[in-house]
C-alpha cells in the first residue's frame, strides 16, 4: 500500500516445504534438518503416517469472532467518543462491556468509509485525523484477514483442516527424490533416502485397505480428519506417482538414451522365488517371462525390462530377430533406445543386471 509491501510469517505449510526442496537451494544436510523437523512436527499425521496441508487447529465460535476487550480499545479516544455518543457506524460495546466493529462492516475498506464519514462530522474530525491508522491495524488484528487461505483454514475434508491432501503428499515425495537425486554424493546421501521411504509407506499402496478406507491402488483425493479416503478420481497425484515409480524402478531418459539409476531402487520388491511377468507386446500380443527369485520385471514402452542381482553392471538386450546385444554399463545407446520409443517390435526384451552396490 502506497508504494509499500510487508511481509509477515503465516504458519507452516506443506506446499512451503515442497517448495523449498524443489528449489535446490538447500544443501543435503539442509533438507534433511527440514524433512526431520517436518516428521515430528504439527503437519505430520501419524494415523496415516503422511502430512496434512497446514497444522490443525481449533477455530474460534461465532460469538467469540469479532470480539475485543475493553484493554483492546482502551487507548483510542475516538472508541470512548463513540460510545458516549451512541454513535454506532463504526463500533458498538454490549452489554457485558465487550466491544465489537459494527456489523455491516465487512472489510477494511468499509472501516475507511465509516472514518470517513466521522471526519466529516467536526466532533469527531480531530480523533479521526489521529487515530484512523491505528483502527485500521486494529481491525487486521481482530479478523487477520491477510492470512487468509482460503477454504484450507476455514472447513473440514477436500483441503480442509486435518486433512490429507494426496497430491500435496506425492509432490513432497517427487521433491525428496529429486533432492536424494542431486546430494547423492553428500554425507546426508543415506538420511534422505530413508526420508523418501518413509514419506513412500504412508501412500496408497503401502497401506492396507482398512488403513487407507478404500482400495489402496485407486487414486483419492483427499482423507478427511477421522475418515478414509474420498473423492476418486484421476487427481494430480497420479502424475507425481508416475515420475517418482519410474526413478524407483531405476530408469531415466536423457539426451535420447535411456539410463537405468538404481540410487531409489528397493530390492525388497525383487521376487523371492519363481515368478511370471504377464504384459501385452507391442503387437498388441500377450507376453510372458519367466523371472527367477532376485529379481523384478516392468515394461517400457511396451518392451519388458528385467532387473536381475548380479556382481556386475551391464544391460543384455533380447532382439526380435533372436539375437543377443551386451551392453556394458546401465545406457542404452539412443539408436537402441530408439527402438522402444517408437516400439517397432525390433527388442523382444532387456535384462539389465544389477550388482549390489549399483
Amino acid at each position: 500500500s502506497d508504494g509499500r509491501a510487508a511481509i509477515a510469517h503465516l504458519y507452516e505449510m506443506l506446499e512451503g516445504q515442497v517448495a523449498i526442496l524443489s528449489s535446490g537451494l538447500l544443501s543435503g544436510d539442509e533438507s534433511v534438518a527440514l524433512l526431520d523437523s517436518l516428521r515430528h512436527g504439527p503437519l505430520y499425521r501419524a494415523d496415516q503416517h503422511t502430512y496434512i496441508l497446514y497444522p490443525d487447529r481449533a477455530l474460534p465460535g461465532l460469538l467469540e469472532r469479532n470480539r475485543m476487550t475493553p484493554a483492546q480499545v482502551g487507548d483510542l479516544a475516538l472508541v470512548a467518543a463513540l460510545v458516549e455518543t451512541g454513535e454506532h457506524s463504526l463500533f458498538v460495546r454490549d452489554e457485558e462491556g465487550m466491544y465489537h466493529f459494527s456489523g455491516h462492516i465487512r472489510n477494511v475498506k468499509g472501516v475507511t468509509r465509516a472514518l470517513d464519514a466521522l471526519k466529516r462530522q467536526s466532533r469527531y474530525a480531530a480523533l479521526v485525523e489521529a487515530e484512523a491508522a491505528k483502527i485500521e491495524t486494529l481491525f487486521e488484528t481482530v479478523f487477520r484477514h491477510s492470512e487468509f487461505t482460503g477454504r484450507s483454514g476455514t472447513f473440514f475434508a477436500y483441503e480442509g483442516l486435518g486433512s490429507v491432501y494426496w497430491h500435496m503428499v506425492s509432490k513432497l515425495l517427487l521433491a525428496v527424490q529429486e533432492t536424494a537425486q542431486r546430494a547423492r554424493n553428500e554425507p546426508a546421501a543415506a538420511k534422505l533416502r530413508a526420508h523418501y521411504a518413509d514419506i513412500r509407506l504412508g501412500l496408497s499402496f503401502n497401506k492396507t485397505p482398512d488403513a487407507y478406507g478404500a482400495f489402496p491402488t485407486d487414486p483419492y483425493s483427499h482423507t478427511p480428519k477421522g475418515q478414509g479416503a474420498k473423492q476418486p478420481g484421476m487427481t494430480g497425484m497420479v502424475k507425481e506417482e508416475i515420475l517418482t515409480r519410474q526413478a524407483e524402478l531405476g530408469y531415466t531418459v536423457a539426451d535420447g538414451a535411456i539410463t537405468f539409476d538404481f540410487l531409489l531402487l528397493n530390492r525388497g520388491e525383487f521376487v523371492t522365488e519363481p515368478a511370471t511377468f504377464s504384459g501385452l507386446a507391442v503387437d498388441g500380443k500377450p507376453t510372458r517371462l519367466a523371472l527367477k527369485p532376485g529379481s523384478l520385471a516392468y515394461a517400457i514402452c511396451q518392451v519388458p525390462v528385467v532387473l536381475t542381482a548380479s556382481d556386475e553392471a551391464c544391460i543384455h538386450a533380447h532382439m526380435a530377430d533372436g539375437s543377443l546385444r551386451r551392453i556394458s554399463g546401465h545406457t542404452l545407446d539412443a539408436a537402441t533406445s530408439r527402438h522402444l520409443f517408437e516400439r517397432d517390435g525390433v527388442i523382444d526384451h532387456l535384462v539389465v543386471e544389477v550388482p549390489p552396490n549399483a
